[in-house]
């Protein structure tokens, strides 16, 4: 089975960067889908249809950006993003939930916004992070390096190298500025199946220049893309 992305889209500042991202994932044999969080139904009916007509003109808006028209739009409801998010991840058995960064951060990196937060401590989805203006360059860059972080009994290094052959890039040992995507495993005394950070994590997140993707712990995602020739 492909791997379900939903990509959080609101159509505020940086949330481009993320629709980049799950296009990018979409190269690699994701299916992938956009959510809005609504946190309130309203009271007025007529009110409660004008604003979930809007939150679905959004999400077609952010469809249009993904360019795939088979793409499932969401309008879901919570008290909160992550946890509208996470509720849906969870009825919709997704694999990954992606988030652009925090709309203060510098161009060209990454940082962790408070939704992508909570469900980095605690979360059972794989969480990705779009760097600030990864819009403007991850379309029609091949990507050629892929880098693992993580032991031996993580998921990392296997995930990493199955989107590095749907994707044409190889698996290199060393993170530094030509790292095209990041890939990060839980900490090693997490539970199995949840997401959770060690400083060291979370400071190399902060630091990143290109996407990153934090899987839960014990968890491999398999990419079904066909890929393209490798990058020389």
């Amino acid at each position: 089975m492909s791997v379900k992305v939903i990509v959080s889209y609101d159509g505020t500042a940086n949330e481009d960067d993320a629709i980049a991202l799950g296009r990018l994932f979409g190269r690699a044999g994701a299916e992938v889908s956009l959510a809005y969080v609504r946190h309130a139904h309203e009271q007025d009916a007529n009110r409660e249809r004008a604003v979930e007509a809007q939150a679905h003109g959004l999400l077609e808006g952010g469809g249009q950006l993904l360019g795939d028209a088979s793409a499932k739009l969401h309008v879901v409801t919570g008290r909160s993003t992550p946890e509208g998010l996470g509720k849906l991840a969870e009825a919709e058995h997704s694999d990954m939930i992606v988030f652009c960064s925090d709309s203060h951060t510098a161009k060209g990196h990454v940082s962790i916004g408070t939704s992508a937060e909570r469900l980095l401590e605690g979360g059972v989805t794989a969480i990705a992070i779009a760097p600030v203006d990864a819009a403007e360059h991850i379309d029609g860059k091949p990507v050629r390096k892929i880098v693992a972080v993580g032991d031996a009994e993580g998921g990392a290094r296997e995930t990493a190298e199955s989107l590095a052959a749907a994707l044409g890039a190889e698996v290199a040992p060393v993170l530094d500025d030509s790292t095209d995507i990041l890939v990060i495993d839980s900490r090693a005394d997490a539970q199995i199946g949840r997401v959770s950070l060690t400083s060291s994590a979370s400071h190399l997140i902060e630091t990143a220049t290109c996407p990153v993707l934090v899987l839960a712990r014990g968890a491999k995602l398999s990419f079904s893309g066909a890929g393209a020739p490798a990058a020389a």
